[in-house]
């Protein structure tokens, strides 16, 4: 691996970094550079969720107080998520990609369609739940969408930010900040997990992906106070279109 490819995945990290800890997505920058650069589908999908896994970590630490109540709901829902992204990981080794990714413009384009309406349907579920005297907050009622978004977290990953997001916006009822840093800390935490069977099958490049990481942790740390500077609703057009590119991208490359 010469130097001019070592910094070209290095500036690519940087900008993925800011992507994924603001947006989500960021995929949609790395994964076709690895592409470019002779790594297989497989192998890409590999090396881009690992190289973005401290970045992450390091983004949730930082605004670490605007996480949910460490409680046994939340531990539950943890747990559950951890182990779909396992079971993802290992399909990702035993199984083409060719199948699932028919579908990954699919989930993307639900996925960018509930984060835009988040606020709105979170507002609508709290009113559903008041009437029936119970309150909606992050519990072990929403395994029932991290799971299997855990799970293609695990399996492909691209994407899977927006899709862990609006997950979490409508959980906290559209707070952008708050459902951000709980998507960087359980999308940290699967992908540790994910990291380990990879290593385990040996399908890992790590010169390639310590390149790449040591950009994501740049881009990551400048992410985590982006996030905090922009505004809500700057952010959310922002991810909508994101998540619209994302969708039209893959739809694209796996459809026609």
């Amino acid at each position: 691996m010469d130097h001019t490819v070592i910094a070209m995945l290095a500036g690519v990290g940087v900008l993925g970094g800011i992507i994924a800890t603001i947006v989500g997505g960021a995929a949609i920058v790395v994964y076709p550079v690895l592409i470019a650069l002779g790594f297989s589908p497989q192998i890409a999908a590999v090396t881009n969720l690992i190289a973005l896994t401290p970045a992450t970590m390091l983004a949730a630490l930082a605004d670490r107080k605007q996480l949910p109540p460490l409680n046994r709901d939340f531990a539950g829902l943890v747990t559950a998520s951890i182990a779909g992204a396992g079971i993802g990981a290992a399909l990702l080794v035993l199984t083409p990609e060719r199948l699932f990714s028919m579908i990954v413009p699919l989930l993307l384009g639900f996925a960018t369609v509930l984060f835009a309406f988040s606020e709105r349907l979170g507002r609508w579920l709290r009113a559903r739940a008041a009437e029936r005297g119970r309150e909606l907050a992050i519990n072990i009622a929403s395994l029932k969408f991290i799971l299997p978004v855990s799970l293609y977290g695990g399996y492909f990953g691209a994407g899977v930010g927006i899709m862990m997001l609006a997950v979490f916006s409508v959980a906290t009822g559209g707070d952008y900040r708050s459902a951000n840093v709980t998507k960087n800390f359980v999308m940290s935490l699967n992908s540790t997990v994910a990291t380990l069977i990879f290593w385990r099958q040996g399908v890992v490049h790590w010169p390639q992906t310590f390149a790449l990481m040591a950009g994501t942790l740049v881009g990551g740390l400048a992410g985590s106070y982006l996030a905090r500077i922009i505004p809500r609703e700057v952010m959310r057009v922002l991810i909508v279109a994101v998540g619209a590119l994302l969708t039209i991208a893959f739809a694209r490359r796996y459809w026609f």
